[in-house]
C-alpha cells in the first residue's frame, strides 16, 4: 500500500468557496480512485487561500486484475453474426467459449486484463479531476482554455514518494487551439504545460520560496515552517485564542461571529490577530452601523464591553483585524493603515447618520413611490400600501381567536392596534430612501428603528418597524410584540402571494425571492407566537389585494393560487417539523386530512398523534384500524361498492359485536366532540376505549358470513373503526 499527495497551486481563492471546493473535490477523487479499482484507506483535504491539498492513503499500487466477458451469438448462428462478433471482441474463434443456456449453445467472449500500474493511472485521473470541476466563478488567463477560479501555478503529485509522470496542459484558448489534458511529457518553454512535481511554495511574503516534499509528513512540516497553516480548523481555532486574548487585554469581550471567523480563516494562511482602537468621535452612532462597516467591508472582529448582557447592542471603541503577516514593527503600521481605513468608512456612516435624521421618515417614505419593488407588482409604496390592509385583516382573523381558551389571553384593543400598526406599516420601509441604507443595505429595519425613536415615534411603532424582516434564518429570533409579528406576518404573506401571482415560484435550488425562507419565517412566527387564524384565509385576502387593480396576464384562478401557496408552506411546515424530530409518516397522516389550515392546531393534532402511536394502546388500536381497512379494501372491490356505516342493532348477533357497536356509539360522537373542542388528547383516548372490544370482536366474529345481511352488518361495524380513526389522521399512512 501507498499514499498519494496532491496539491493544486493558484492565486488566491475566494473565502467562500474554499471549503466547499475542499469537500467537493475529495468526495470526486475518492469516487474516482474507487471506480478505478484503487480503494483509498481514507482521504484528508486542506485548503489555504493559494493551496487546495489531498493526502490519500492505503492505495494498492497496480489496479487488481479483472475478467471482462460478453455473450455473443448461438454458436450455429451465420457466419457473418458470428465474424460481427470476433472482430467486435478482437479475438479469434478459437479463443471464444461455447456455453449451455436454455437458447442452446451461446458463444461467449472472455477477456483477462491485468491491472495497470497504480502510477500510470494516476495522471490522467487527476487531469480528470482538475477538468472536470466547475467553481461558481472561474476564470481563464493568459490564452489557456482550462477555467479555473484563479490562475493555477503548480501541481504537486507525490505517489509513493515519487514524482508522478507528465502533468496537465491548460489548452489555448486560440482559433484552431488545443483542449486541456493529459500529456506524457511537455516542453518546458509552454507556459500552458503545468508537469506534475514535488515542488510546492510557502508562504507569499514571509516564505515564497520554493520547497520539495517527500511525503505528506514533510510537506506539512516544511509548509508550516514557511508560515503556511494548512488545516482550516487550527488556523480558526488559533484565530479565536489569540483575538479573545487581545480582547482580555482592554477589559474588553470579542464578539462572537462564527460567520466571519469562518471567512476570515479563508483569508490568511498565517494568520496574526491585531487590535486597533475606534476613534470616539464615531462612538455615538449606532452599534449595528460601526459593526456592519467593520464586518462587511473590513472583515474586523467586534469587541464588547466585559460587562454587556445578553441583547446588549453595546460595542466598545476597539477592533481585530487579522493579518496575514508577522510585521518587524510588530504590528503597528499594520494597524495604523487600518484605523485610517476604518476612520474614513465610519465617517462616511457619520454624514449619513446626521444628515438622514434631519428628514423626517414621513418624507423618506413619500420617496417610496419610485421605488419599483418588481416590475409586475408595482413599487414599494404600493407594496406597503397592500401590507398595510393585510396586516388589518390579520388582526382581525387573529383577534376573533383571542381569549377562547385556544392560547393565552390577550387583549386586542382595536383602535389601539390599528393605530400603532398602521403608523408602523406607513414607515416599514422608509428607511429604504435613506443615505445610510443606500452604503448599508444590511441595516435595512434598524436603522429606521433609530430614525423612528429620534423623532419620538412609539417604541412599538419604532420596534416594528426593525422585527418586520425578522426572522432572517433558522437561529433569528421572532418578534413576540403584537404590531412586530402583524407587520412582519402580513408583509412575508404579501411577499410569497405576489410571487406566485406572478407566476414566480421558486424551481429546485434557485429562489431569487427568498420565498422558502419567507415562509418558514411565517410559520415559525404563527408556532411561536401560537396564532390563531385560518391561514388559507389570510393568503386568499393576499391574493384579493394583488388582483384589485393590478394588471397582468395570468391563467391561475383564486382558488389555484391559494392553495398552491398554502401547498407550498405546508412542504416547509413538514421539513420544519422533520428537523424538530417529528415522524415523517405521522405528519403526512395528519397532512393527508386536508382540513387543517391553523398552524397551531394542525401542531396539536400531532403532537397528540405521536404521543398515542407511542402507547401500547395507540399501537393495537393501529394494527385494529390496518386489519379492517384491510378486510374492507377486500370485501368493497367485490361488492363494487364502499361499505355502508350504518349498523343495525337486530342483526348484532355476537356478545364481541353487540359490545363493539355499544362502543362505537358511545366513542365516535366523544372523538368528534372532543375534536371540535380541540382537545386532541382526549380524542385520543376516546379512541383507544375501542382496543379491548376491537380485540374481542375480530378473535370471535366472522366478518365475512354465509347471511349476506349479517355480512353486510359487520362490515358496517369495520367501517365506523375506520371512520373514528380518519377522523384524527389518515391512520394507512402511519408506518410501523
Amino acid at each position: 500500500m501507498a499514499d498519494l499527495l496532491l496539491e493544486l497551486f493558484s492565486e488566491e481563492i475566494p473565502a467562500r468557496m474554499q471549503a466547499r471546493a475542499a469537500e467537493e473535490l475529495k468526495d470526486r477523487l475518492t469516487a474516482a480512485l474507487t471506480d478505478a479499482g484503487l480503494t483509498p484507506a481514507s482521504v484528508t483535504a486542506w485548503v489555504t487561500p493559494r493551496r487546495v491539498a489531498f493526502h490519500v492513503t492505503g492505495l494498492p499500487t497496480a489496479q487488481p486484475d479483472r475478467t471482462e466477458e460478453r455473450k455473443g451469438p448461438r454458436a450455429d448462428a451465420p457466419d457473418g453474426a458470428i465474424q460481427g462478433f470476433l472482430k467486435s471482441t478482437g479475438l479469434t474463434r478459437d479463443q471464444l467459449e461455447t456455453r449451455e443456456t436454455d437458447k442452446g449453445a451461446v458463444l461467449f467472449a472472455v477477456t483477462h486484463i491485468q491491472g495497470r500500474a497504480t502510477r500510470e493511472v494516476l495522471p490522467e485521473l487527476i487531469c480528470g479531476l482538475i477538468l472536470g470541476y466547475t467553481w461558481p466563478k472561474s476564470m481563464r488567463w493568459r490564452d489557456t482554455r482550462l477555467a479555473w477560479v484563479r490562475p493555477l501555478r503548480s501541481i504537486l503529485a507525490l505517489f509513493d514518494g515519487q514524482g508522478l509522470p507528465g502533468g496537465l496542459h491548460l489548452g489555448r484558448n486560440v482559433e484552431g487551439g488545443e483542449q486541456p489534458g493529459y500529456r506524457a511529457v511537455g516542453s518546458a518553454d509552454d507556459l500552458n504545460y503545468l508537469p506534475f512535481g514535488t515542488t510546492t511554495y510557502g508562504h507569499r511574503f514571509l516564505a515564497p520560496a520554493a520547497i520539495t516534499v517527500a511525503d505528506a509528513a514533510e510537506y506539512q512540516a516544511k509548509l508550516r515552517a514557511a508560515s503556511v497553516l494548512l488545516d482550516r480548523e487550527e488556523r480558526k481555532r488559533l484565530i479565536l485564542a489569540e483575538a479573545e486574548k487581545l480582547a482580555e487585554s482592554v477589559g474588553c469581550r470579542l464578539k462572537p461571529d462564527a460567520g466571519l471567523l469562518e471567512e476570515v480563516a479563508g483569508l490568511v494562511e498565517w494568520p496574526v490577530p491585531l487590535l486597533g482602537r475606534i476613534d470616539d468621535a464615531f462612538m455615538d452612532v449606532p452599534a449595528e452601523v460601526l459593526t456592519t462597516s467593520m464586518r462587511e467591508h473590513q472583515k474586523y472582529f467586534a469587541l464588547t464591553p466585559k460587562d454587556a448582557a445578553d441583547g446588549d447592542t453595546r460595542i466598545a471603541a476597539y477592533f481585530i483585524t487579522v493579518a496575514n503577516m508577522v510585521a518587524a514593527d510588530g504590528g503597528a503600521a499594520i494597524i495604523s493603515g487600518n484605523q485610517r481605513v476604518l476612520r474614513a468608512r465610519l465617517s462616511d456612516a457619520r454624514f449619513f447618520w446626521d444628515q438622514d435624521r434631519k428628514v423626517p421618515l414621513e418624507a423618506w417614505a413619500e420617496k417610496l413611490q419610485s421605488r419599483v419593488f418588481h416590475a409586475k407588482l408595482g413599487t414599494v409604496q404600493e407594496k406597503v400600501r397592500r401590507t398595510a390592509e393585510l396586516a388589518e385583516d390579520l388582526r382581525g382573523m387573529s383577534a376573533r381567536k383571542l381569549g377562547d381558551g385556544s392560547q393565552t389571553s390577550q387583549v386586542d384593543d382595536k383602535h389601539l392596534y390599528h393605530g400603532l400598526l398602521q403608523r408602523a406599516v406607513r414607515l416599514s420601509k422608509a428607511d429604504l430612501s435613506t443615505g445610510m441604507v443606500g452604503e448599508f443595505p444590511e441595516l435595512q429595519g434598524v436603522i429606521g428603528r433609530y430614525y423612528a425613536l429620534h423623532q419620538k415615534e412609539k417604541e412599538a411603532v419604532a420596534h416594528a418597524i426593525a422585527e418586520h424582516y425578522a426572522p432572517l434564518g433558522p437561529t433569528d429570533r421572532v418578534p413576540t410584540a403584537r404590531v412586530s409579528y402583524l407587520l412582519a406576518l402580513a408583509d412575508k404573506i404579501d411577499l410569497l402571494t405576489g410571487m406566485f401571482f406572478i407566476d414566480e415560484r421558486p424551481t429546485g435550488s434557485k429562489d431569487p425571492y427568498a420565498l422558502r425562507r419567507a415562509a418558514l419565517g411565517i410559520l415559525r412566527i404563527i408556532v411561536e407566537n401560537r396564532l390563531r387564524f385560518d391561514l388559507r384565509e389570510g393568503i386568499a385576502a393576499a391574493y384579493d389585494l394583488h388582483a384589485d387593480g393590478l394588471t397582468v396576464d395570468h391563467e391561475h384562478t383564486r382558488s389555484v393560487i391559494v392553495s398552491a401557496v398554502l401547498s407550498f408552506m405546508m412542504d416547509r411546515l413538514r421539513v420544519m417539523l422533520r428537523d424538530q424530530g417529528q415522524r415523517h409518516d405521522l405528519i403526512q397522516a395528519v397532512f393527508a386530512l386536508g382540513t387543517e389550515d391553523d398552524v397551531v392546531r394542525l401542531l396539536a393534532r400531532v403532537t397528540a398523534l405521536s404521543d398515542f402511536i407511542a402507547t401500547p394502546v395507540g399501537a393495537d388500536m393501529l394494527a385494529a384500524y390496518r386489519r379492517a381497512a384491510n378486510i374492507l379494501k377486500i370485501e368493497e372491490k367485490k361488492d363494487g361498492r364502499p361499505a355502508q356505516a350504518t349498523v343495525s342493532t337486530p342483526l348484532l348477533a355476537q356478545a364481541e359485536e353487540k359490545a363493539l357497536a355499544e362502543a362505537l356509539s358511545t366513542a365516535l360522537p366523544a372523538v368528534e366532540a372532543a375534536l371540535a373542542q380541540e382537545q386532541f388528547v382526549e380524542a385520543m383516548t376516546r379512541l383507544g376505549a375501542l382496543r379491548d372490544p376491537v380485540d374481542a370482536f375480530f378473535t370471535h366474529v366472522t366478518v365475512n358470513a354465509d347471511d349476506a345481511a349479517l355480512r353486510a352488518n359487520r362490515l358496517a361495524l369495520l367501517a365506523q373503526i375506520r371512520q373514528a380513526c380518519s377522523a384524527i389522521a389518515d391512520f394507512g399512512l402511519i408506518e410501523g
